[in-house]
């Protein structure tokens, strides 16, 4: 996830573009950067770290006569997170700028094409390659639009661009395809964002940009054409009502819930480019010089130590590899019996959490194999992990983790896929069935969350005075039990404990009465049997239950709330977001600080 404003109108156009980045910086805060023609020249100013880093690299005597420009506040994904990969990318000849958020799948073999053609690449990124590639179009063509459009039929994956010529001056294009793009229209002067916010405060008019769509635009004109066929399109403009704050938050009242709702675009982007188009295999080029392990041990804290339980299940149930899960405070500070035959994994969304960097260097020390599996790129785990794979979440800025968890389980289960093929546990029409079901998953789940949500409004309510809660689980759904009483208790801040079903009656069962409900999940899966009997027990205790299931599982407690049905672990990704929603309208209705609740930090860096 990144940040992408562009301007062209009659204002000096960089504190316009810096006033925009400023409103986009919790798309992305590692590095920004921005462009724009004066002298018949391309002006590039670029720096790592936060804003205050560009602003101060700033030359006032070119920036004051720039009245168009690009401008892009980055989350890295391609290439770590310094000024050389910052945006916007320059052609070869310095003739093209462009800034772009998303993911070109196939960047690889288009970045070889051109390194066979003698063309040297300045940067790790992707990006580069995509305008290097609309530069070779305008050689073919001689016309931006056909320029763009013929670079187009041969990208695969996502994006979202701006683009500015050294020959065009005052001329904008723009185009998407699974990434956010919208157009803001000005008086004498127009605009293209990730998000409203970056020209809020100078337009409300909006047209949203749909897959394939392209926008040319100058100070007082706009067209949008199909970006593959340049067939004109015709656009409805939208007048906004949010204010600055709400619109940072794409309208959602807090980031937590925003975060929840992006979470089938956090699994679409953990998938892309990890595919293999035609076999439905998975593809991990992170992995192809790792050995499949003969046993994987787990290491990591919070919300990543449920993960890690959860790709527990799934690893020794599909790959066939022995699992061991720790936490990493504990981890730390015992003994470590070094096995060889032993690949650790590290999760961490930061990639900075004190106990687990602890944890990791024990282990490296020791001369142990290590992996890790983090959202931030540069960061201290990736850096220090022998191999690293990254979720590609986008930042999360709610305190409470959310989308993060689910980019785990999705990478979690990419690689059991991949391990699993490679040690023949799976065969190929298995793997073909869960890759399928998984590519599907984006879409069931954005039409099922605003459902999700209503429910978890309608039954919070009624349990929103309790004191305590229990939240149980059995098998694969035993963890997310535990990551629904954390969600609860970190946001609502009412004593909820997560437990293994089976274990009711070795002593929970003694705290079961009306004022003590339970939060059931209760998939229709083999273990629905054993999880009715302990239901069974709990309302001879007149003991109330909220039961998560599916249809036909015929569940008679106080409230059945029933999610779809898809491929085996998959429906953890149905589970996890009721969860979600379940805590954070229990807390709105309480009227807590959701996205900072008390004593909490975003990520624990000190033990």
């Amino acid at each position: 996830m990144c940040g992408i404003i562009a301007y062209t109108g009659h204002r000096p156009s960089v504190p316009v573009l810096i006033q925009g980045l400023k409103s986009l910086e919790y798309r992305g805060y590692d590095s920004a950067g921005l462009s724009f023609v004066h002298m018949n020249k391309l002006h590039l100013f670029r720096a790592s770290g936060k804003l205050e880093a560009l602003e101060s690299k700033l030359d006032t005597g070119a920036v004051i006569h720039a009245t168009s420009g690009i401008g892009h506040t980055r989350w890295a994904t391609h290439g770590l997170p310094n000024e050389i990969n910052a945006h916007p990318h320059l052609d070869h000849n310095s003739d093209l700028a462009l800034v772009h958020n998303g993911i070109i799948e196939n960047f690889q073999e288009l970045k070889a094409e051109f390194a066979d053609c003698g063309l040297a690449f300045r940067s790790e990124t992707d990006t580069e390659v995509l305008v290097c590639l609309i530069a070779k179009g305008m050689e073919r063509h001689g016309d931006m639009r056909q320029a763009i459009s013929w670079a187009l039929r041969q990208v695969e994956g996502s994006f979202a661009f701006a683009l500015i010529s050294r020959s065009n001056p005052g001329t904008i294009w723009a185009a998407r395809r699974s990434s956010p793009l919208i157009f803001g229209q000005g008086t004498g002067e127009n605009f293209v964002a990730s998000d409203i916010p970056a020209f809020l405060p100078f337009t409300r008019e909006v047209v949203f940009l749909e897959d394939d769509e392209l926008v040319e635009m100058t100070s007082n004109e706009w067209r949008i054409f199909n970006s593959l066929t340049l067939e004109p399109v015709t656009k409805k403009v939208q007048t906004i009502a949010w204010d600055v704050q709400a619109a940072q938050k794409g309208g959602y009242r807090h980031f937590m819930l925003k975060e929840i709702f992006e979470q089938p675009q956090v699994i679409a982007d953990c998938l892309a480019g990890r595919v293999d188009r035609e076999t439905k295999g998975v593809v991990l080029k992170e992995l192809e010089s790792l050995q499949v392990p003969k046993r994987l041990h787990i290491i990591a804290c919070g919300t990543s130590y449920h993960a890690g339980l959860w790709g527990k299940y799934v690893m020794e149930s599909l790959a066939g590899i022995p699992v061991d899960v720790e936490i990493a405070s504990e981890f730390r500070y015992k003994p470590l019996i070094h096995d060889p035959s032993k690949i650790y994994l590290f999760i961490s969304q930061s990639g900075e959490t004190a106990d687990t960097l602890a944890a990791l260097y024990l282990v490296k020390k020791q001369g142990g194999i290590t992996l890790g599996l983090c959202n931030v790129l540069g960061s201290s785990l990736a850096r220090e992990a022998h191999h690293v794979v990254y979720t590609q979440a986008g930042p999360e800025i709610s305190v409470a983790s959310t989308k993060a968890m689910c980019s785990q389980l999705a990478l979690i289960f990419l690689i059991t896929l991949y391990w699993a093929r490679h040690n023949l546990s799976l065969d190929s029409k298995a793997i073909e069935e869960a890759v399928c079901a998984f590519e599907d998953l984006p879409d069931m789940l954005s039409k099922t969350l605003e459902h999700t949500r209503n429910t978890a409004t309608r039954i919070c309510k009624s349990y929103s005075e309790v004191r305590s809660f229990f939240f149980l689980g059995r098998g694969l759904y035993f963890p997310l039990a535990l990551e629904g009483a954390l969600k609860l208790k970190e946001i609502s801040y009412i004593h909820a404990e997560g437990y293994a079903a089976g274990e009711l009656k070795h002593g929970p069962i003694a705290l079961i009465e009306p004022d003590l409900p339970t939060f059931a999940l209760a998939l229709k899966d083999d273990l629905l049997g054993k999880v009715k009997s302990n239901l069974k027990e709990i309302q001879a205790r007149k003991g109330k239950i909220i039961a998560l299931t599916q249809p036909g599982s015929e569940l008679d407690v106080n409230d059945v709330w029933e999610i779809p049905v898809t491929w085996g672990p998959l429906n953890s990704f149905f589970v996890l977001p009721a969860l979600q929603l379940f805590a954070y309208e229990t807390a709105v209705y309480l009227g807590k600080d959701v996205d900072q609740p008390r004593n909490l930090a975003k990520s624990v860096t000190v033990e």
